[in-house]
């Protein structure tokens, strides 16, 4: 559901709005992602920081006296620090070459993801970003402590939690206005997004090891050969290549050279071993199967 809404008529507003969701907010530089605060190296060990540096995100705060002092500095952009505020934001990003149209978005492969977890996009507040990306605000689960990912859910969609911070709505910078577009509350993380990004155990790295089944010798080279390249895929494509190696072998599988179900073994094995959760894996790994036994076509004209 869409909402029209309207940007505060200034960042002071802003940062009051946003604080009085109970989100923690601190300066950024005017027309800048760049938090206004003084770093470690020049800090100067007074104030709130007599004991120790204070960091940005310890400095976030939702007390209205404290943004209004902050604010009546300069007409800074604001942050919001989204572990304290108990924030998840999914960052759906644009792909950096913009004259390459066939380029994947962050919010395609997302919808992509959610289809193939048989859910529909959540429904929830919504910042469309300076660079025409999208935010996507959830409230984490009560005792749950999620860190930032980047990459973890898909190519293009990073997430910010405790240690990382978003501009708020109202915000602007050189590239644009970041605009509050849909709903006014965050929605809470679903269940099956928080099984994706909550941390895997940690896994041998030992060499892939296939299940011993009959099948044909071309299929089960072809197995072997495309999870070790799931194996080895870099950090921010895990999820593609996962999709895209399950979907090369799936058709051996619509030819009856190997049974699905070793094949799924096989891919799992190698998904969450490349640090994807279970749940992830099952997703793709039965969708791009389920999409390749479809499209394969006969054996002799392959």
């Amino acid at each position: 559901m869409t909402h029209a809404s309207t940007i505060p008529r200034d960042p002071l507003s802003a940062a009051l709005e946003a604080a009085a969701h109970g989100w923690h907010v601190f300066p950024l530089r005017p027309g800048t992602k760049r938090p206004a605060l003084h770093g470690e190296a020049n800090c100067p060990r007074t104030g709130q920081c007599a004991g120790g540096h204070v960091k940005w995100e310890q400095r976030a705060t939702t007390d209205p006296e404290r943004i209004r002092a902050a604010w009546s500095v300069a007409a800074f952009n604001v942050g919001i620090a989204t572990g304290p505020s108990r924030l998840v934001v999914v960052d759906l990003d644009m792909p950096k070459a913009k004259g390459s149209s066939d380029a994947p978005c962050g919010a395609a492969t997302f919808e992509a993801l959610c289809e193939r977890a048989g859910h529909a996009v959540p429904d929830t507040y919504r910042v469309r970003t300076a660079s025409g990306g999208t935010h996507l605000y959830f409230t984490a689960p009560a005792g749950v402590r999620l860190a930032n990912t980047a990459g973890t859910i898909g190519e293009l969609v990073d997430t910010r939690a405790w240690g990382g911070y978003v501009v708020a709505a109202g915000s602007a910078t050189d590239a644009g206005a970041y605009e509050a577009v849909s709903g006014s509350v965050a929605a809470p993380l679903p269940g099956w997004l928080l099984t994706i990004l909550e941390p895997s155990p940690e896994r041998s790295t030992g060499a892939l090891r296939l299940p011993a089944v009959d099948g044909s010798r071309a299929a089960l080279s072809a197995l072997e050969a495309e999870c070790a390249a799931v194996s080895a895929a870099p950090d921010r494509q895990r999820n593609t290549t996962l999709n895209r190696c399950a979907f090369k072998v799936g058709r051996f599988v619509a030819w009856g050279d190997i049974p699905r179900q070793v094949v799924e073994v096989a891919f799992q094995g190698a998904g969450e071993g490349r640090g994807l959760t279970a749940a992830e894996c099952r997703a793709t790994i039965r969708s791009a199967l389920d999409s390749s036994i479809r499209k394969a076509r006969p054996r002799e004209t392959a």
